[in-house]
């Protein structure tokens, strides 16, 4: 499955709240995101509109290891993109 292309950073963080992800400080354009879920897994995410695709996909990788999700599950999970 291919990664969206128009996900902007503010998004990104919103959606990442369906896998327990919550905001722990901003500086800043750069928000760091805290998953106590999953052994506080720490994030960085830029509130660039729209993201590199690059950045996306490596932000992507990291929660799909940690969460030991599939790329294919992770986007199904965090866009509703089938």
């Amino acid at each position: 499955m291919k990664l969206p292309r128009d996900v902007y950073g503010a998004q990104l963080i919103r959606v990442l709240k369906r896998l327990e992800y919550r905001v722990f400080r901003q500086t800043g354009s750069h928000v760091r995101p805290i998953c106590i879920a999953c052994e506080e897994h720490h994030l960085t995410v830029p509130l660039h509109d729209p993201l590199r695709i690059g950045t996306l996909a490596a932000i992507l990788a990291d929660v799909e290891s940690r969460h030991y999700l599939s790329r294919d599950e992770l986007i199904t999970r965090l866009f509703g993109k089938n």
